[in-house]
């Protein structure tokens, strides 16, 4: 069996303003929150990161040395990387309706919905064939395709899911299914 434990990475300036990411660092109060992890998650584990910057240091303030995979990167948002939602709603009210509501298109000029979910799954079923436990540090993103997945619900159910800086989602792998254990836990108070 797989345990799977989904991290999102401590908060950065883009995550405070509710702004689609660039691969910012994070900021100081996400470094000293990052660094509490080491005591709220499993070191006997395998460690994994996505290759954002944020991510990367994320794993490095709670102390693990994860091995980087790229299939576990956020979204590629396009144009519309750094601004926020409200802003880009602003400008292009018709684009955002588009992109939350047809998981094909991507009018910011990078990865759809589909797409993205597409690689998160093929991750998945691979990390599903493996026995023990993982921590991956990833993005908020990947953790709802993640769950959207393992409940076998249809993708429009990616906006139903939050995902807190720095909260764990934990799904166990059983033959051929994900279960969902948790969701969006908050480790540090």
């Amino acid at each position: 069996m797989r345990r799977l434990l989904l991290v999102r990475h401590a908060p950065t300036t883009a995550t405070r303003r509710a702004a689609f990411p660039v691969d910012e660092p994070l900021d100081a109060r996400g470094w000293a929150q990052a660094g509490r992890l080491s005591n709220a998650l499993p070191t006997q584990c395998d460690l994994m990161s996505s290759p954002a910057l944020r991510c990367q240091q994320t794993a490095t303030a709670a102390g693990f040395d994860a091995r980087i995979d790229p299939r576990l990167a956020e979204c590629d948002f396009g144009s519309w990387a750094g601004r926020s939602l409200k802003e880009i709603h602003g400008d292009d009210t018709a684009a955002v309706l588009q992109w939350m509501t047809d998981p094909d298109c991507a009018p910011h000029g990078g990865e759809s919905l589909t797409a993205f979910s597409a690689r998160v799954v093929r991750w998945l079923d691979e990390e599903r064939a493996r026995d023990g436990c993982a921590v991956a540090i990833t993005h908020g993103g990947v953790v709802k395709a993640a769950v959207v997945h393992a409940l076998g619900a249809p993708l429009a159910a990616f906006w139903r899911v939050d995902v807190s800086p720095l909260a764990v989602t934990e799904l166990h792998a059983h033959r051929d299914t994900w279960t969902v254990t948790r969701v969006n836990a908050q480790l540090l108070r």
